[in-house]
């Protein structure tokens, strides 16, 4: 998983350079379903297998700094290509 082998701090600093609000990020090969804050403060929330022993393929996450994560109204695994999140924004 991301968190674990430290990719997504690295990641997070290349989010904070470019100035992303959401980033996507596809074959992260995480299995389950779940949310992790991460050190630098930003939240993981990831899609994967979801079955016991699945296989380490496949799998999507986003990566949203404090003010996405102030804006997220909630978010939805639709298995372990798609992830689905819904925003307060703006008209």
């Amino acid at each position: 998983m991301l968190v674990q082998c430290g990719r997504a701090f690295q990641i997070a600093a290349e989010m904070r350079r470019y100035n992303l609000e959401v980033l996507e990020i596809s074959e992260t090969h995480c299995t389950q379903v779940g949310q992790q804050r991460i050190t630098s403060g930003e939240l993981l929330l990831y899609s994967g297998h979801e079955e016991e022993n699945a296989p380490h393929t496949q799998g999507v996450a986003l990566l949203l700094p404090k003010q996405a994560q102030n804006a997220l109204i909630g978010w939805e695994s639709h298995g372990p290509r798609i992830i689905k999140a819904s925003f307060n924004t703006k008209k």
